[in-house]
């Protein structure tokens, strides 16, 4: 997968593994992730990155100039409210993130390019709507021998 996607296919590409990368964090693998949450940092976020692995980090001091500032989340209100709260929260920040990453890429693109992308992602649910069961059924990533994950990136 190209490090700076830059036709609509690389971009959705780019776009629907982060997802899929995310959505395993906040479904198979939600205890780990709930357990790296270190009340002592204030700004973790959870990274779903194009090589299919997940992260829980510390943003950088200076964001790469090639990316776009990530939203802090996995802190956030984690104290303040139920653990299925605290999914849903993180869910739609990085939603938002995923978006203004993809549309980042796709800077350089023309109106119908960028039309296209959209539709593109707009065929697949949030990961807002995934965690929270708000989902069609066909868009369930499936998990394969034991550790290793496979999802439909459609």
């Amino acid at each position: 997968m190209a490090s700076n996607p830059h036709t609509v296919e690389e971009i959705f590409k780019d776009y629907s593994t982060r997802r899929i990368v995310a959505i395993r964090a906040l479904t198979h693998d939600v205890d780990k992730l709930y357990e790296l949450y270190d009340s002592g940092k204030d700004n973790l976020c959870l990274y779903g990155h194009s090589n299919k692995v997940w992260e829980v980090t510390l943003p950088s001091e200076e964001v790469p100039a090639n990316l776009p500032e990530p939203t802090l989340e996995i802190n956030f209100a984690r104290d303040d409210v139920s653990r299925k709260d605290w999914i849903s929260l993180v869910a739609m920040h990085r939603d938002s993130w995923l978006l203004s990453l993809a549309f980042y890429f796709g800077f350089h693109l023309n109106h119908n390019e960028r039309k296209r992308l959209f539709g593109l992602i707009n065929t697949l649910s949030t990961i807002f709507q995934f965690v929270t069961n708000n989902k069609p059924i066909k868009d369930m990533p499936t998990i394969v021998s034991g550790s290793k994950f496979w999802g439909s990136t459609e």
